[in-house]
């Protein structure tokens, strides 16, 4: 399949015959006439990725590694996405949005590149959104699960890739359904629009339900420390505990946890915080049944041992990557992403910006190996959430396993929409 949509990309790009010239980039002729060909060739294909490879959410910045790896390896052995070998230029913001939007002008304006590939965080990308679709470039696999990403109609050029957070929160309050129906929930959140839309998500999901919020702290992301918040949560005697945080804070509330050891909730870690290195640093045994969701393979988790995708990634990363660790698992969602946007590109109708807009609006069950199985790529104009399936895990000795069954949040909640 793979083969054949890029032959029909090649083919439509001869049909695009020569480029024009267009105040601020190039543009396609042919049966793609007047379409945006800034930062392609046929040769050449330019991507551009925002992330905080510094400062207090630095330990995201795995990921690019993971994305790079898989381009490179692409670009050696297949000639690239349709005959184009890909760049992916990596800028630093620190986390910080005045900084994205600094970095993502650089980007656009003076490395001209076709598309704004996998920026990570929600302040970030809410910062940039405007931008990106004020100059109709394509904003695409945005790294975070905000819902708005996929459901405000006035940003066509801007989509998500990871399952949002309201779907997240609505798979946690099935499993509490489930398993603790009258659960008493503490929750630590981040104070911005990440840490709020998985919040409102599960408020929303436990409606109807003997499922309560016993207390409520939030946490800036210029914060030292998150123990003085843990320590106030303890005093309310919840049997739950939902860890809404980035990895730095993710860390500090497992190991404040731990350290309060006459308060003993089950605790809900969120999956942008659960990575072993996360979990690690916190020592393994204070962290046993702690338990999160997730939508692609653990490198770690030896049932993907013979899987043929697995064991193309650790060959390649220890090829194009070397000392890199394959058993990280933002490297593993870094290959998943680059993996969703070659089979992105190489179905869009024109090798251009519009083309690729199309196409991301208009994915069918798209299977990427790296993706659980059961877990596809699934989009409309109306529906900019490629990803709503995830597994619930549990960590047990030094990694997750995976327990029941994909949940698909659009066939158990009905489709997300608004806001």
């Amino acid at each position: 399949m793979a083969a054949g949509a890029a032959i029909v990309l090649a083919a439509t790009a001869a049909g695009c015959g020569g480029r024009g010239e267009e105040e601020g980039g190039t543009t396609a002729s042919g049966e793609c006439k007047g379409q945006q060909t800034t930062g392609i060739t046929d040769k050449t294909l330019k991507l551009g990725g925002i992330y905080p490879l510094s400062g207090p959410a630095s330990a995201y910045g795995a990921i690019p590694k993971g994305i790079k790896a898989y381009f490179d390896y692409v670009n050696a052995e297949q000639n690239g996405i349709g005959g184009r070998k890909v760049e992916f230029v990596v800028r630093d913001d620190g986390y910080q949005p005045p900084k994205a939007v600094e970095e993502a002008r650089r980007l656009v304006e003076q490395e001209q590149v076709f598309a704004l590939f996998q920026s990570l965080g929600t302040p970030s990308t809410t910062a940039t959104w405007d931008y990106t679709n004020q100059r109709k470039v394509p904003q695409i696999f945005v790294a975070t699960g905000a819902s708005k990403f996929g459901s405000d109609a006035k940003h066509p050029w801007t989509i998500g890739w990871q399952p949002n957070y309201i779907s997240e929160a609505r798979v946690y309050a099935q499993y509490l359904k489930d398993e603790k129906p009258e659960a008493k929930v503490a929750v630590l959140f981040q104070n911005d629009d990440f840490g709020k839309d998985l919040l409102g998500g599960f408020k929303k999901a436990i409606e109807g339900t003997k499922i309560t919020i016993a207390q409520e702290e939030s946490y800036e992301v210029s914060d030292p420390s998150v123990e003085p918040q843990m320590r106030n949560l303890a005093g309310s005697k919840a049997d739950v505990f939902l860890n809404v945080t980035t990895p730095k804070f993710g860390s500090q509330a497992l190991a404040a946890d731990a350290k309060i050891t006459d308060w003993n909730p089950l605790h809900i870690v969120n999956n942008v915080a659960a990575s072993v290195t996360v979990l690690k640093p916190v020592g393994f045994k204070n962290v046993q049944n702690v338990v999160s969701s997730t939508y692609y393979k653990d490198p770690i988790d030896p049932q993907w041992k013979d899987d043929a995708e697995m064991k193309l990634y650790n060959a390649k990363l220890k090829q194009y990557a070397p000392g890199v660790d394959p058993s990280v698992p933002y490297h593993a969602f870094g290959w998943a992403a680059a993996s969703s946007f070659h089979k992105t590109m190489q179905a869009a109708k024109c090798p251009t910006r519009e083309g690729l807009r199309d196409s991301m609006r208009s994915l069918n069950n798209v299977e990427v190996p790296m993706l659980l199985p059961g877990v596809t790529l699934q989009t409309a104009a109306d529906d900019g959430f490629p990803i709503e399936s995830m597994q619930m895990m549990r960590f047990k000795g030094e990694r997750w396993n995976l327990f029941g069954e994909v949940i698909d949040t659009r066939k158990a909640f009905g489709p997300l929409t608004g806001g």
